[in-house]
């Protein structure tokens, strides 16, 4: 559809990373244009893409983030040249909630442009994605934060609950978002493990996306 950049946003825990990630090398695979990954995570010690630098890296894409001390807050750079040029694909991976919406406000004027879709995950078995309110509240505050436009926002559905989730959980977690968020908004895609794609893909009329667990620590196993 004639996008380069793709954002993606969302409470912490919904999986936003490992999602980014895959769609980074999804894009890659296609073989058009080089990729470009951003980690702008700012609000958290763990679960973040820099974690796997090594592994984004030899998938073929340019991965770029800024050394903190201590976690302080920091802008990644060359983000404004890269969100204006069309030869390439930039995925940015951004922090949870409005707190790390902070980190792109100061780009809103490019991200709002027509080549860019805002990404924002769902994940029907995390508390902030349970009902309508919830979801209202999250989005309108990143929204707020970010001076990025509802009309760029598209959902993604993730019914993940973790390592041990189940096809039928991911069916089921995906009809109860869909109930929800159905009549206001379309979901784009599905996301689940790649293991359970074969199990799942015939099973919702929502296009799905197998997803590799790259941000799987040893201590979760």
């Amino acid at each position: 559809m004639n996008k380069t950049n793709f954002i993606f946003v969302g409470e912490a825990g919904s999986g936003k990373s490992e999602i980014a990630i895959n769609f980074a090398k999804y894009l890659v695979d296609l073989g058009e244009k080089p990729v470009h990954f951003f980690d702008m995570d700012m609000t958290k010690p763990l679960f973040r893409s820099r974690d796997v630098q090594r592994d984004i890296e030899n998938l073929g894409i340019v991965f770029h983030h800024q050394e903190q001390f201590f976690d302080a807050p920091t802008i990644v750079g060359g983000v404004n040249v890269l969100l204006k040029d069309d030869s390439c694909y930039v995925v940015m991976d951004i922090g949870g909630n409005d707190i790390g919406a902070r980190a792109i406000g100061g780009f809103a004027p490019k991200i709002n442009k027509d080549n860019t879709i805002v990404y924002y995950v769902l994940n029907a078995y995390r508390p902030w994605s349970d009902d309508l309110n919830h979801i209202d509240g999250t989005l309108s505050s990143i929204l707020k934060i970010s001076h990025i436009k509802l009309d760029k926002v598209r959902m993604i559905s993730n019914p993940n609950n973790g390592i041990t989730t189940t096809a039928e959980e991911v069916i089921e977690g995906n009809r109860k978002m869909a109930e929800m968020i159905g009549p206001l908004l379309d979901i784009e895609f599905i996301c689940v493990s790649d293991n359970l794609y074969d199990e799942v893909k015939d099973k919702t009329d929502i296009p799905v996306l197998p997803i590799r667990l790259y941000l799987t620590y040893e201590w979760l196993k």
